[in-house]
């Protein structure tokens, strides 16, 4: 029997306001000329709603994953509500998140043809050590709440693969156990906390544990409107007072280590009480300084997306630095870190590392970013969604498919070493 024309108009109606049809590719009006046909029409027009809506087919293991985005799925349907929340969300409305996605768009490969592409180099040199590949394991704090293994499944993972490997302040594994998972050195990201006393000890007792280099964030001190976390930590309905005070899980919406509850970080805890030495005012440059003269290891900034910023941060003695939006989760500047590479290059003059992250997810995309400037690409996310899905496995196989596009990449173009990247290979729309 032939749809009537109310239900048809208040069914397409709906599906105009549906992302999953843009997803698939389905063309709306198309689908109206079909529901205003025959019975076979209509029939026809509902199995192309079927087949756009059908969930897509879980990966049961980490080798029949074909991209790093097939582990997406598998981590959120593995993941507790508020557990996953903390994982996706940005700030406000997530726009610097997809920002971050789309500005691979707007840079095309140039590619060049008949060159000897049999042998490959993705070594890279950052300070005093060479690692294989310009891929970094970037910092991502609690990340027990994906996997039961966290950080030492992910340190494990690094070893494997042979990454250089970051780890949070707000991690739920102490540095020493993680560089004993790793079986050598990590960086550690620090957050700034109110009290230096505290602060100086957190760093000291990194260098001890033998981690060559420290990445302060900078782009979290005003905190952060995280939407997407907000709404579903009230959409878990779980009682979680043994991981969070009051039993619900919200951290690091204010950006401050000091209201979060750091009961199972032990980075956190531990130390020497003395003098409090607060911190009057957010930090500032002269912070900066503080950490250097504090310090034997090297200093990277994380959170660096201007020029200006760059050249002070130079000119202020530090040894590299991230160009970041902290995934989107930061400030909501709708402006992708691929667009900042260039820009913060102009200001470090290869006077430093730079390293770039935010979004990257297939090889094209680190490809990208090496020819605009950076040394090396750090990935965030995807890991984690290999954590959350398998474990080390999940990992070791996001790192060896992001590994694998990269060469292929690097084969397509011309480009025989990490070296041979350069803006010559990438031209903006």
């Amino acid at each position: 029997m032939p749809v009537d024309q109310t239900s048809r108009r208040k069914f397409l109606t709906f599906l105009a306001g549906s992302p999953v049809l843009a997803v698939a590719g389905v063309d709306v009006p198309s689908l109206e000329r079909l529901f205003s046909g025959n019975r076979r029409d209509q029939s026809n027009a509902f199995g192309i709603v079927d087949q756009a809506t059908q969930s897509p087919a879980l990966i049961k293991s980490a080798r029949e994953a074909l991209n790093v985005f097939d582990f997406e799925p598998v981590a959120h349907k593995t993941l507790p509500v508020a557990h996953w929340g903390y994982l996706n969300t940005g700030t406000d409305d997530d726009g610097t998140i997809r920002a971050n996605r789309d500005g691979f768009n707007r840079y095309e490969l140039r590619v060049r043809r008949l060159v000897d592409v049999s042998r490959l180099d993705t070594s890279v040199q950052l300070f005093d050590t060479r690692w294989e590949t310009p891929i970094v394991i970037n910092p991502i704090g609690s990340q027990r709440a994906f996997h039961p293994d966290g950080e030492i499944a992910t340190a494990r993972a690094a070893k494997a693969k042979g990454h250089l490997q970051v780890m949070s302040t707000v991690s739920t594994t102490s540095i020493e156990d993680v560089i004993a998972a790793r079986g050598a050195p990590v960086w550690f990201q620090l957050y700034a906390g109110s009290d230096w006393n505290v602060t100086r000890q957190m760093v000291k007792r990194a260098e001890r544990a033998g981690a060559p280099a420290v990445v302060l964030t900078v782009d979290l001190l005003a905190g952060s409107n995280r939407e997407t976390l907000l709404r579903a930590e009230q959409a878990d309905t779980r009682q979680c007072s043994n991981c969070h005070a009051g039993g619900k899980p919200a951290p690091g919406i204010s950006g401050r280590l000091d209201d979060r509850d750091n009961r199972r970080k032990p980075m956190l805890n531990g130390y020497e009480p003395g003098p409090a030495i607060p911190q009057v005012g957010t930090p500032t440059w002269d912070y900066v300084k503080r950490l250097r003269d504090a310090t034997s290891m090297k200093v990277l900034l994380k959170g660096i997306v201007t020029h200006e910023d760059a050249d002070i941060a130079m000119e202020t003695g530090v040894n590299g630095v991230f160009v970041s939006n902290h995934g989107g989760r930061a400030e909501n500047s709708q402006r992708a870190t691929i667009s900042c590479v260039a820009d913060v290059a102009a200001g470090i003059r290869d006077r430093g590392v730079m390293i770039v992250d935010g979004g990257f997810r297939r090889g094209t995309d680190i490809f990208k970013g090496l020819a605009l400037g950076a040394h090396a690409v750090g990935i965030g996310r995807p890991y984690i969604w290999g954590l959350a899905s398998f474990g080390q496995d999940g990992v070791e196989m996001v790192l060896a498919i992001l590994r694998r596009e990269l060469e292929l990449t690097m084969r397509q173009a011309g480009t025989v070493s990490v070296k041979k990247i350069t803006k010559e290979y990438v031209v903006a729309r």
